[in-house]
């Protein structure tokens, strides 16, 4: 009877520890327990990093649920993450998910940033969101070790553009041309600056001569103005004189198209001038004629062309043909 009551003593006390063990692990589990109601969301992603199943879920840094399933698309080669979210937590559509790490080597957890809007309507259970690919440190890495080679040879050619410069730029013969274009530029400055004040001293001895220039230069522009005003006014006032003078004019055009006409057509005694060649030819005759007695009386004068003999004929060349010369009576 002894053995037997100190079983049962054993028992309850084992049973009391598994209580309290159950009770304890309850209380202090990060994670969702079997007995707490949940419903289902689904996380697409294109890496899920180290997260691993069971990982904790948290919104505000509490804990609010489970990931329990992950999963890969063999043909796209998206990952699926299965969350178990407890049922007084509602996430809205705006939420941001987002796989992070605790610590440098610590365990990775589904990360909840709820959005701004809070009139965004809430995921349905079973809904399915896009969740970026979390932080990759080696990568990260990777690309910085690569940036630092950039930068290392970046500085490598760097140094080189130096040396040349260096080389070709700070020598000795390119610092002398320098020192002399130097020199140049200020003696040019210098001559530049005295041809200035000459300048400022010739412009201050002529000020009075341009303001003289000056002020006849107003004074002729407005004796052009007012001989320009006079002018409109006497065009103004003449008005009808001109247009009479200018449909006189255009009369006179008038009759002198119509004598050229004329003169073209032959009409007339100018017109049988220029058209009958037999008129022109006594014309040409007649002044010939003319030049010859003209002549005559240019080498003796008149007094003995009246009373003293003529000489004896002769032939005078004229333009056309050879005219006898008039007798004189006195020799």
């Amino acid at each position: 009877m002894e053995n037997r009551s100190l079983e049962w003593k054993v028992g309850v006390f084992v049973a009391v520890g598994l209580l309290l063990l159950a009770a304890l692990l309850v209380s202090f589990s990060k994670g969702v327990t079997r007995f707490a109601r949940t419903y289902e969301l689904y996380l697409r992603t294109t890496d899920i990093g180290g997260i691993k199943k069971g990982a904790a879920v948290l919104m505000a840094g509490y804990p609010i649920g489970n990931v329990t399933d992950l999963s890969l698309d063999p043909d796209t080669g998206v990952a699926r993450l299965r969350l178990e979210i407890l049922e007084q937590y509602r996430i809205r559509t705006n939420a941001l998910f987002v796989i992070e790490q605790s610590g440098f080597l610590g365990d990775q957890y589904v990360a909840i940033y709820p959005g701004t809007n809070g009139a965004a309507p809430y995921l349905e259970p079973g809904q399915e969101v896009e969740c970026p690919p979390p932080f990759n440190l080696q990568q990260t890495a990777r690309d910085a070790s690569g940036f630092i080679r950039r930068i290392d040879q970046t500085a490598r050619r760097l140094d080189a553009t130096i040396a040349d410069i260096r080389r070709l730029v700070l020598n000795e013969p390119t610092l002398v041309q320098a020192s002399n274009t130097l020199d140049q530029l200020a003696a040019f400055s210098a001559r530049a600056a005295r041809a200035m004040d000459r300048v400022d001293r010739i412009l201050q001895e002529q000020t009075p001569t341009v303001e003289t220039a000056l002020s006849n230069l107003n004074f002729a522009t407005a004796e052009f103005g007012r001989f320009t005003r006079e002018l409109n006014r006497t065009l103004e006032a003449h008005t009808n004189d001109v247009d009479v003078i200018l449909d006189r004019l255009e009369s006179v055009s008038a009759q002198v198209d119509a004598l050229l006409q004329d003169l073209r057509a032959g009409r007339g005694l100018a017109g049988r001038l220029f058209t009958d060649e037999t008129l022109a030819r006594h014309l040409e005759e007649i002044a010939a004629n003319l030049s010859v007695t003209t002549s005559n009386l240019n080498r003796f004068g008149l007094w003995r062309l009246l009373w003293k003999p003529r000489p004896e004929p002769r032939l005078v060349a004229t333009n056309r043909e050879a005219v006898r010369a008039p007798h004189h009576p006195f020799p």
